[in-house]
């Protein structure tokens, strides 16, 4: 039994079949959850992340929150709008990387790619985070426990995206769902109780707020300062907005149509649920800060967690932090924003296999995996934020400054390429219905354009000193990288070009075989016999002097066995192996350097993991250096042992190959009595 394939059949399930793919794609209800869940679940820390950007002044600033919520409300709108014109005219996926690439060439792209797979990475990162501060908000006891906790989500997020786009959906479906349907419940029972007269109060309504700067300071410029910070906090809530654009192919037919619906659908959904919560949050009177000891009578400020804005109203409209439905909330909001990060699981790997087909990233990216998921990129993406999760502590306050910066670049080049796509369009089509349609289409993108560029300097200009500098140098240093390796690949196809066919199948003037000999035995037979089968113009057996009775004994029994090959035995003062090897077939090329020397080494192939240490080591080394080498050929002459064979897969080896103790085909001392294997260069 092989134990690694059957663990992993069993977390990731059956390997899919090429064909299968079709049967992967989502119908609207599926992908909604599986590439809304990030937006949906913004905003659950979009509203309290302008709370803590305004009580740096106190309370004397939540004046302003209504008109901040108002204005991210018509830019999430806005920003829908412009997306639904992406998907029909991109049906193709690729979202803000197609639409750039097409319409304002690859460097601005790239830089588009780059941004994106920042903010994909910032996504889960984020998302895990604050989904961890909701489950610490209802029990405080697991605080010492948030990187970890934080570690094992991301963990089990790559495992179920591992097992598919459909699985995934399937598995996250319920708990979008759940937190939809609990958070528009709050909403409605919190204005019903509004309307009666019997305002929800939250627990901290009783704290008074410390500025940490003086209000009369806060004035002019430096209230506008502080407004424009709030608001860039507050757009959060539109991260992973652009997700479905990317992923129109994974849509059933008709894939646009049904890509678009889902993104309205998206979009009404979140503006509902931010505006709802966010009018609440000011009727309860929240407080929350960034540092707890700026609320006056908050206990134990300097450790104890202050609970979440949505974990305060919960607990303030359904009687407390002990009731029934105040754990639903928390339950379904801490599952919902831990899985929002699928979002980024979508699209990261489908980003990064588009490009990886266009050269910019290994072609690995492009590979799909058992479930027909880009596996690599899921892999990648986790590991990535383990990493990041484990250097921020999971503290959301400390990664929300790293975030959206990318969002917005993506939104703005998007909506410029849209432009002139339409301009484009424009001056070629003649149909009236048509050319209404992109002018209309047009004048969205161009709105769009406008307003998120305007939102870009604003988050450049209140998050850069904060910690946007370092999303700005990770983009910068994914572009550069991206640019080199495209430059590699394009290298190595001009390299390889085939410009003359009969000059690159001209054959070689001799072939030298060489075969490579420490001990005389059935792996050593082996290698003679098959390269005695390919008929090189000589052949000889090449051993290194390393222990002098060592080489006497292979000299006896080579007389012995009558091997009508000739042994060569090199020189070795030092005992190494490797240079006399290399120095002795340099020398074999030095006459005609279209002469190639064919170096045959045997190997032992074995079935346990601890018996890999114990054998080939210095066949490794030794071909490792020979790769270099011009004209030289490395053939390796697998020997399987009995433990590859109890490993189960001999049974599905390569035609002609032998097991051990059977006689080789090719050799013709099959018959022959020789030593077992034991032990040597293999």
């Amino acid at each position: 039994m092989n134990i690694p394939q059957v663990v992993k059949r069993l977390l990731i399930g059956r390997a899919m079949r090429s064909e299968e793919l079709g049967e992967t794609q989502l119908p609207k209800r599926v992908a909604l959850p599986i590439f809304a869940s990030d937006p949906l679940s913004s905003v659950a820390y979009a509203t309290q992340e302008i709370l803590v950007v305004l009580t740096v002044g106190g309370t004397a600033f939540l004046y302003l929150t209504p008109w901040i919520g108002l204005a991210v409300v018509l830019l999430m709108a806005v920003v829908v709008l412009s997306y639904r014109q992406v998907v029909y005219a991109y049906p193709s996926g690729g979202g803000s990387y197609a639409v750039v690439s097409s319409n304002l060439g690859a460097n601005a792209g790239l830089v588009v790619a780059a941004a994106l797979m920042v903010d994909y990475v910032m996504t889960v990162a984020v998302s895990v985070a604050s989904g961890v501060d909701n489950i610490i908000s209802a029990f405080t006891g697991l605080a010492d426990y948030r990187v970890l906790m934080a570690v094992l989500f991301v963990v089990l997020l790559m495992a179920v995206n591992l097992r598919g786009v459909r699985e995934s959906g399937k598995a996250f479906a319920a708990p979008t769902y759940m937190f939809i349907a609990g958070i528009l419940l709050m909403v409605v029972t919190g204005f019903i109780r509004m309307a009666f007269g019997h305002n929800p109060v939250a627990s901290s309504a009783r704290y008074v707020v410390t500025p940490t700067d003086h209000n009369d300071a806060l004035a002019g410029f430096a209230l506008l300062m502080l407004a424009l910070r709030a608001f860039a906090s507050g757009c959060t809530a539109l991260t992973g907005v652009e997700a479905i654009s990317n992923g129109v192919p994974a849509f059933r037919k008709p894939k646009s149509r049904n890509a678009a619906q889902t993104m309205s659908a998206m979009g009404i959904t979140a503006v509902v649920m931010f505006a709802g919560i966010t009018v609440l949050a000011l009727t309860s009177k929240i407080r929350i800060t960034n540092d707890g000891c700026q609320l006056v009578g908050f206990a134990n400020c300097a450790s104890a967690p202050q609970q979440t804005v949505i974990a305060q109203l919960a607990a303030a409209i359904f009687g407390g932090d002990h009731s029934v439905l105040f754990y639903y909330i928390q339950a379904a909001t801490a599952l919902v924003l831990v899985l929002a990060a699928n979002t980024a699981f979508n699209g990261f790997p489908l980003l990064a296999s588009i490009l990886a087909r266009h050269r910019y990233l290994p072609r690995q990216l492009h590979t799909r995996g058992d479930r027909l998921a880009f596996s690599n990129g899921i892999i990648a993406l986790a590991l990535v934020n383990i990493a990041l999760l484990i250097a921020y502590g999971a503290n959301v306050n400390s990664l929300i400054h790293l975030y959206i910066l990318g969002v917005f670049t993506s939104f703005t080049f998007s909506q410029i390429g849209m432009v002139r796509h339409w301009n484009d369009l424009l001056r070629t089509e003649t149909d009236p219905g048509v050319r209404a349609g992109a002018k209309r289409s047009r004048v969205i993108n161009g709105v769009g354009a406008c307003v998120t560029a305007l939102v870009l300097v604003i988050v450049m200009i209140t998050k850069f000193t904060q910690g946007a500098w370092l999303a700005v140098i990770a983009a910068a240093f994914l572009y550069i990288n991206m640019k080199a390796i495209h430059r590699h690949y394009d290298d190595v196809a001009d390299e390889l070009a085939i410009d003359d066919p009969k000059r690159a199948l001209a054959h070689p003037g001799r072939v030298h075989g060489v075969v490579l000999v420490s001990e005389l035995n059935k792996a050593t037979l082996r290698a003679i016999g098959y390269a005695e089968m390919l008929r090189p113009d000589n052949l000889e057996a090449v051993t290194a002097a390393v222990d002098g009775e060592e080489v006497e004994q292979l000299e006896r029994q080579w007389q012995e066995f009558d091997i009508d090959v000739p042994l060569k035995v090199l020189d070795s003062p030092f005992r190494e192996i490797t240079k006399p090897v290399i120095a002795y077939v340099k020398g074999l090329r030095t006459d005609s350097s279209r002469d190639v020397v064919a170096l045959f080494i045997p190997e032992y192939v074995v079935g346990r993991w601890w018996e890999q240490p114990l054998h080939n080591h210095s066949a490794l080394w030794l071909k490792s250096r020979l790769l270099f080498m011009p004209g030289v050929m490395v053939i390796s002459v697998p020997w399987q042992l009995d433990s590859s064979r109890r490993g189960g897969d001999l049974d599905r080896r390569a035609p002609g190959a032998v097991r051990r103790g059977e006689p080789s085909p090719w050799s013709p001392l099959c018959g022959a009595e020789v030593p077992d294997v034991e032990h040597g260069l293999a």
